[in-house]
């Protein structure tokens, strides 16, 4: 279950962030940034929190910058977690965004990629959005796969990962521990047929590569060393 660290720190939510524009996608509404004529596309998959986070922008337009086209869904159909929203707990609202209805949604996203041109395709979760891209990650959807900060993932999960996969973890996180997250190394490594890399990051809680405070330099730092290490993990896998 997504504990209460997947709802701390929620962003400030703005359409109007990141050098990109939206346009729809796979039937879906998605943030989009980079070259239109790579061969390469990331799909950044968010948090609870939704895409229109401006941290999450922030990143795909970096990816962009890398020469991946770069897309970010909007999987809650303009409906993210709301933390002041009392009378829906995320409990309540993971019942109408669940996770098995993310992947789902994610499929005709990746099939209108394809359709438009692109060759490989690379996936990063974000919490909520691990868990959608370990079932892409199982079902052999895409290429490349990074999980950051994990939730809902399981160790069943990870047995069932076909495609090279790197984990970023928090010391900090009651959500995916780093003792869970040392399993999922034990287990990847027992799998030399999978490219795995696994870190975890000190000093740092759950959440903190998306929703890092400007003002705190080493959450910032912490999140700056994930980011490169998931675009060293796509450039190694998709190009």
């Amino acid at each position: 279950m997504a504990g209460k660290q997947c709802c701390e720190n929620p962003p400030t939510l703005s359409s109007s962030s990141g050098v990109g524009h939206v346009k729809e996608l796979g039937g879906l509404s998605c943030y989009i940034s980079g070259p239109a004529d790579s061969n390469f596309s990331v799909v950044l998959i968010s948090d609870v929190f939704g895409y229109e986070t401006p941290n999450l922008r922030k990143l795909a337009d970096k990816v962009a910058a890398a020469g991946f086209y770069t897309v970010v869904p909007d999987f809650f159909g303009g409906d993210p977690y709301v933390p002041e929203n009392a009378e829906r707990p995320i409990v309540v609202w993971l019942k109408d965004h669940g996770t098995d209805q993310g992947f789902e949604d994610a499929k005709p996203v990746i099939e209108a990629l394809k359709s438009n041109g692109i060759t490989k395709i690379a996936a990063a979760g974000f919490c909520w959005g691990a868990k959608v891209v370990v079932e892409l990650a199982k079902h052999s959807f895409i290429q490349a796969g990074v999980l950051l900060h994990p939730s809902l993932v399981t160790v069943e999960d990870i047995q069932g990962v076909k495609v090279p996969l790197s984990i970023l973890g928090a010391e900090i996180d009651q959500v995916s521990p780093p003792e869970l997250v040392k399993q999922f190394e034990t287990i990847l490594n027992a799998k030399p047929e999978i490219n795995c890399h696994v870190k975890i990051f000190p000093g740092v809680a759950h959440g903190w590569s998306v929703r890092y405070k400007e003002e705190d330099e080493h959450s910032v730092k912490s999140a700056e060393e994930a980011h490169s290490d998931m675009l060293d993990w796509f450039t190694k896998h998709l190009k």
